[in-house]
């Protein structure tokens, strides 16, 4: 606390600079802006241009402390989604609530908490409740400002001599948050009353203490109190040690140099960006959709309207301009709907800063200056902007990332296009598992499982992508310790292991992904997995294949313990369904593509396999070195049916396996691409025979039902649906 002057902390005292109110410097900043064109109206950069080596000493300075500070606090955390996979971030923001710098991890919430910060500046929590030295706020409603309500955000004012002169803020995944089902990332709420706790932008404690009514009000309010509030602590402490950090910035420097570097560090984050645009993409506009399913069509923990099999629409548009700004539209995105995976504005504005984050600015000042060189069109009333504020966003990440996986396509045509081959990366995947104990029982669990953290990377021009080891929404991911998870899921692991077939198939492959098999050990237990199943959503790009879907795959009353018994044999990995490794179990399998499931009751000794993605590939499979195809069988990533089939390979048996003959394997991939051609149809033939299905509607349900909304929430993409088709004015599904 800085008690150098004694000051007004009165409630409604004005603590923004010079005298003013913070939502009067939030409005000036963003007329100055939209007037000039610069942040905060600095054509030119004066503390950088007179001494560039101390400016980036004291951001690094700035930025260095925020790092240290994250691992310090980590070390508090007890849930190993926080300490294990780095599911935390903090961030530093001007007092309007534009990121200056942050930390490693979750990066994706670097701009969601801003937003949470407008909120509360426009709503003028300066008057009402109050913005007071050493208060603590939180956030984690996604109307206001998240991805989904798992996310909890912690804020904190900085204050020096009465002046409110920066926030800080972290984030953590939380392993349950009272939804109407268990775990972090549940499936089931339909609705924003069964979406769990909401904590909507208040105030939670000041003179730097918790309120004793919020702490028993989240312990009675979650599945795993012990958890959350170590969890919160770890915010508390990283922020504190942050704020720390800024006013000993403060002290040396200046609080006039302070104020000039966080402005200048947010305009250099927007010329960045805008000139990384310029220099790295070819103008133009690029297409790039996508498309993920759920199928609960006779689901009985349902009400009939949302017992449905559908698919979720996001027809990506990015369009870079010249002038170096990224347009990012979802026009023709069909209707939120009564699911988990509608999402939010402030959801897809992360979505797309973690995308930026990772590819188009990975070696620039990342700040929320790349947001003031970024334009997102989000209709109103589809499942990426709904017009009605019940709906439930619990598993928003279903959909949010295969949607802005295309932005990142996007960016990999363009940058390929201007010749920066090093930069391109085909994109990522995801998909997560969880569940918990029925109600009533005792030794209440959660499972929140993030595995997926580590999922296969997307290849790129130079290298395959990594294997088990990447994710879009962090750049420093972890699959985390089997043992620490053990410690606190009721789920023994029987093994994970390599997924043959997993990584997209491409003249680079994608990263492999890896199963996860796991006995489930009380009396008692419900799961579910969230995947695509039916459709491909992870795309690859120049001819590359899309990662492989996810399947649902349980063995129950199974044999287990009489093979244990034996010392028999038994499954550590599915390995590949159609000779899975799982059939040395007794028991009653279901095996399927119905990838994102309701709650399901497994019981002790029942098996649960999730398998974590592969990345997309990149370019034409016939085109990967044989040396390549030896290397992935050898290493068990690629069967032999995969390689024949894809890679076109010529195999040969030998004694320690099978052997790749380069030569024919020349011969055959020519016989191969001589059979394209005499399958391929012209466009125009093609366009004509597909136009008679349009015309008549002839798609499954979810397809045209999919359609059908899209045209009802985008009218203009409508019309341009009619005239690519050259159909009629009055055509609807």
């Amino acid at each position: 606390m800085n008690t150098d002057t004694k000051v007004d902390m009165s409630k409604g005292a004005k603590i923004g600079w010079d005298g003013t109110t913070v939502r009067d410097m939030l409005h000036e900043s963003e007329r100055v802006i939209e007037e000039t064109g610069y942040y905060a109206g600095l054509e030119n950069l004066p503390l950088k241009e007179s001494d560039p080596i101390r400016f980036e000493k004291l951001y690094a300075r700035l930025r260095g402390g925020i790092v240290d500070a994250r691992e310090t606090a980590m070390q508090l955390a007890a849930s190993p989604l926080v300490r294990e996979m780095g599911e935390v971030c903090f961030a530093v923001y001007t007092p309007e609530g534009d990121s200056v710098a942050l930390s490693t991890g979750i990066i994706v919430h670097v701009h969601t908490m801003s937003e949470g910060i407008k909120y509360m500046v426009r709503k003028d929590y300066e008057s009402n409740p109050g913005i007071r030295d050493r208060d603590i706020f939180v956030n984690n409603d996604p109307l206001v400002s998240n991805v989904h309500n798992a996310d909890i955000h912690t804020f904190v004012p900085v204050f020096w001599e009465g002046e409110l002169v920066a926030w800080v803020a972290g984030v953590t995944h939380e392993y349950d948050y009272g939804a109407k089902t268990p775990g972090g990332a549940p499936v089931g709420p339909l609705n924003r009353y069964e979406d769990g706790i909401i904590l909507h932008a208040r105030r939670c404690g000041e003179e730097d203490t918790l309120y004793q009514d919020y702490v028993e009000f989240c312990k009675n309010s979650v599945r795993t109190p012990f958890l959350w509030t170590l969890d919160e602590k770890t915010r508390i402490t990283g922020c504190h040690r942050i704020r720390d950090v800024v006013l000993d910035l403060i002290r040396s420097e200046g609080v006039d140099t302070y104020k000039q570097l966080v402005r200048e560090a947010v305009e250099e984050g927007r010329r960045g960006t805008l000139q990384r645009v310029r220099s790295q993409l070819v103008p133009g506009t690029y297409r790039s959709p996508a498309f993920v399913d759920y199928q609960f069509e006779g689901e009985r923990q349902l009400p009939e309207e949302a017992a449905v099999d559908a698919a979720i629409h996001a027809p990506v548009t990015t369009t870079v301009h010249a002038n170096g700004t990224l347009e990012v539209s979802l026009e023709g995105a069909n209707k939120w709907g009564m699911h988990s995976f509608n999402c939010t504005p402030s959801g897809m504005w992360g979505g797309l800063w973690a995308v930026l984050a990772e590819t188009l600015m990975a070696n620039d000042r990342m700040n929320d200056g790349a947001f003031f060189a970024c334009e997102l069109d989000l209709p109103y009333g589809s499942w990426a902007n709904p017009d009605n504020k019940m709906t439930s966003h619990s598993e928003a990440w279903l959909i949010l990332v295969p949607a802005f996986l295309s932005v990142c396509r996007a960016l990999a045509r363009a940058q390929y296009s201007r010749g920066y081959l090093e930069e391109v990366i085909a994109g990522w995947s995801d998909g997560t598992y969880v569940g918990g104990t029925a109600p009533g029982l005792p030794n209440e669990s959660v499972v929140s499982n993030m595995e997926p953290c580590a999922t296969g990377g997307g290849a790129t021009v130079a290298r395959d992508g990594i294997d088990a080891a990447s994710c879009c929404w962090t750049p420093t991911s972890d699959m985390g310790e089997i043992e620490d998870l053990e410690s606190f899921e009721p789920l023994l692991y029987l093994g994970r292991a390599m997924k043959p077939n997993s990584a997209g198939a491409g003249r680079r492959r994608g990263g492999s992904g890896y199963d996860c098999l796991r006995m489930v050990w009380e009396d008692e237990y419900l799961l579910q997995s969230v995947s695509e199943g039916a459709m491909f959503c992870h795309a690859g790009v120049f001819g590359g294949y899309p990662a492989a879907a996810g399947y649902r795959h349980t063995v129950r009353d199974t044999n287990l313990l009489e093979l244990f018994a034996e010392q028999a044999p038994y499954p550590i990995n599915d390995h590949e369904p159609g000779e899975s490794a799982m059939s040395l179990v007794k028991g009653e399998q279901t095996l399927d593509k119905r990838a994102t499931t309701m709650l399901q009751k497994f019981k002790r000794h029942d098996l649960f396999l999730y398998n974590i993605k592969g990345g997309p590939g990149l370019g034409d499979p016939l085109e990967r070195e044989s040396e390549d195809v030896q290397k992935d069988l050898e290493e068990g990533v690629l069967s032999v049916p995969f390689a024949k089939q894809v890679y076109g390979a010529v195999l040969t048996r030998e004694d320690d396996g099978f052997t790749v003959d380069a030569e024919q394997t020349a011969t055959r991939r020519e016989e191969v691409k001589a059979e394209r051609v005499k399958r391929a149809v012209p466009t125009r033939e093609w366009i004509e025979k597909e136009k008679v299905r349009v015309e008549k509607s002839d798609f499954i349900k979810p397809v045209t039902d999919m359609y059908r909304s899209s045209f009802e929430v985008s009218p203009d993409w409508a019309n341009e649906f009619r005239q690519f088709w050259n159909l009629s004015e009055d055509f609807s599904f």
